[in-house]
């Protein structure tokens, strides 16, 4: 496939399962491919019906897709996407299939381990805490997300008046929650919001506090009653999501342990990233893995009580994937 300044816009599809988490990887991807090069992005989100949906890939056909799924397949006198980007273990089977479907035309990039038929894609973008080896793959600092300057800014906006005028040094703390390798249990988060706490205090700085859906309603009171009274915000889920906002006001990030997205979203910041602990389920070397690379980039620590500022070159991994999707493609 040639990719050359007078070709028209590329057609990308990104497919996901509708999980935003999931979603944004491979949104991101695309939206990066879009920065460097003129693409139409459309996004479909597919689910199987529930009859099919634990059955292996190797199993699954279209046509067991959930009526509520969004087309994937051209539909009459319509060409397959130029790119298409997938995430997700819902998406595998459908990725797996691509290349054969549109005859070669459709360039197929999967992000995350697809653990499974690996050849089967042109381009595996996968976190090099994974450790997947192989020529079609490209391993990566953390996940490709949605995190620029731009848009952390643009994100900014609507919360302006509620963050621009908090004190220094403003503290980002993003919490994850209970996970097949990690907990954050009442007590848990009890303790870790006294540590915030403590450190805001000591710096007389202000918080902006949120959290995700895995974190337990038990653990979501433990802090919020612990740090309502200091300056800032406490996302309480109604509204806005104001995550952008956050990371683009903060002068520090705190982020729990359990979350590989939330890291490298912090890191490419370039503001200091802490690491919080959770307690530990059963042993996770690939978390590990990955904040031995962000120390060893310069861009997160574990959090120690306190608030040292640090600089560091601010992680770009999606944009190095995004060229070398192009690149790839060019070679197809």
């Amino acid at each position: 496939m040639e990719v050359e300044p007078h070709r028209a816009p590329l057609s990308v599809q990104v497919v996901s399962d509708g999980r935003t988490g999931i979603e944004n990887q491979a949104l991101g991807l695309a939206e990066a491919v879009q920065r460097l090069f003129p693409s139409d992005i459309t996004i479909r989100r597919i689910r199987w019906r529930a009859a099919f949906d634990k059955w292996p890939s190797a199993l699954k056909a279209p046509w067991m897709l959930d009526p509520s799924s969004d087309a994937v397949t051209p539909a009459a006198g319509e060409a397959w996407p130029d790119l298409w980007i997938a995430t997700g273990r819902a998406t595998l089977p459908l990725s797996a299939a691509v290349r054969r479907l549109s005859g070669g035309r459709t360039f197929v990039v999967q992000t995350q381990d697809p653990r499974w038929r690996n050849a089967a894609y042109d381009l595996i973008v996968a976190p090099a805490h994974d450790r997947i080896e192989g020529p079609n793959v490209l391993s990566i600092t953390g996940s490709p997300h949605r995190v620029t300057a731009e848009r952390l800014a643009e994100g900014s906006a609507a919360f302006a008046d509620r963050l621009a005028l908090l004190p220094h040094p403003r503290v980002a703390a993003l919490i994850g929650g209970r996970s097949r390798a990690f907990d954050l249990t009442d007590a848990h988060a009890a303790d870790l919001a006294d540590r915030i706490g403590r450190a805001v205090e000591a710096a007389g700085g202000s918080l902006m506090l949120t959290f995700s859906r895995r974190t337990p309603e038990a653990a979501k009171a433990a802090m919020t009653a612990r740090l309502a009274h200091l300056p800032g915000l406490i996302w309480d889920g109604a509204g806005a999501n104001p995550y952008f906002a956050f990371l683009n006001y903060a002068d520090h990030v705190l982020v729990t342990e359990d979350s590989a997205n939330m890291a490298a979203e912090a890191a490419s910041t370039g503001r200091p990233v802490h690491i919080l602990p959770m307690v530990p389920l059963k042993p996770a070397d690939k978390f590990a893995r990955l904040h031995a690379d962000l120390r060893e980039r310069g861009a997160a620590r574990p959090f120690d009580g306190t608030l040292e500022a640090w600089r560091y070159e601010p992680l770009d991994e999606t944009a190095r994937a995004a060229r070398t999707v192009l690149e790839r493609m060019k070679r197809a």
